[in-house]
């Protein structure tokens, strides 16, 4: 005769492993729609001649991997560098302050005061369209604009200085507006990380009589180097993606002479020009790249971290 004792234990042992599924579902039913299937679509369409003649429709036709060749053999190299340069003008300045401003509102000897405020103010360009952004600078820094006419009056300039004819002028206004978005996000994300770090490690550095430079460089950097390696990575694949302002600030055509003209901006004429099996090829090597380069940052941080290890 069953035990009544151990059927109830039974009935009583429910398994909610079901329910972990079912609400993980909505997730990976969002990526498979909206990310999976398009990644397959593209790396399909790139193997295939498809655009548009005029109004006449040429395609899609099979022709192999003649659009990674055509690709490979245009300006590609030139984009990259583009795009490398662009980065990091804005990263090197971005994560150096951004390090200064964590440790500084972070500091239990400094103690500063309002550093809620501050750290809404540095956050706030974050907020800003990047489009809003690149106008206006487009209009501060034009021919006519206020910085030339301060310069003028100040007697720095004799005449307008063309920031928007001269490669490093562009370039440098480019990379000064990435910083400017993206350093109060970096600033939050370090603060967060140098909060996290045990305070007794700075406690017994300073009964050690250990200097703040000390501290910074080998207690802080160490513990929030996995941070710093997300910080570089997302950074370093932001800045593949970056588009909107380069394309507003230079009206998509990335001059002078095309020396600021990035990586998506070279797509988006592809898929502007309604030439899907380029703009396919595009995607795919800018995928591979971006994540060779991921992997090449995170290998070296880590395998070296682990040598510091040991």
């Amino acid at each position: 005769m069953p035990d009544p004792i151990k059927k109830n234990a039974r009935k009583k042992n429910v398994s909610y492993a079901k329910w972990g599924y079912i609400f993980l579902l909505p997730f990976f039913i969002t990526y498979i729609i909206f990310s999976f299937i398009p990644l397959v679509t593209t790396i399909y369409n790139s193997f295939f001649e498809n655009y548009m003649s005029g109004l006449k429709q040429i395609g899609p036709n099979f022709i192999g991997l003649d659009n990674y060749k055509a690709i490979l053999g245009s300006d590609l190299l030139k984009f990259t560098q583009n795009t490398l340069i662009l980065w990091i003008i804005g990263f090197v300045p971005q994560i150096i302050i951004s390090l200064l401003l964590a440790v500084w509102f972070t500091s239990t000897r400094l103690r500063l005061k309002y550093t809620g405020f501050f750290k809404t103010i540095i956050y706030m360009p974050n907020l800003i369209m990047a489009a809003s952004f690149a106008m206006l600078f487009f209009a501060l820094f034009s021919d006519s604009g206020p910085i030339n006419n301060l310069l003028i009056s100040m007697g720095i300039l004799g005449k307008p200085f063309r920031f928007l004819a001269s490669i490093w002028g562009t370039r440098g206004l480019v990379g000064f507006m990435n910083f400017m978005m993206w350093f109060g996000n970096t600033t939050i994300l370090l603060m967060a990380a140098i909060m996290g770090v045990d305070t007794a490690l700075f406690e017994a550095a300073e009964i050690d009589g250990a200097k703040s430079l000390q501290v910074f460089t080998k207690i802080t950097i160490p513990t929030i180097k996995p941070i710093l390696v997300y910080v570089l990575i997302t950074s370093m694949i932001g800045g593949i993606q970056m588009f909107d302002v380069p394309q507003i600030l230079t009206n998509g055509r990335g001059t002078p002479d095309r020396t600021s003209m990035t990586l998506i901006m070279f797509l988006n004429n592809h898929l502007f020009s309604k030439n899907y099996g380029m703009g396919g090829a595009l995607s795919v090597l800018l995928f591979i790249i971006t994540a060779i380069l991921s992997l090449l940052v995170f290998k070296s941080i880590t395998t070296k971290s682990d040598k510091d290890g040991r």
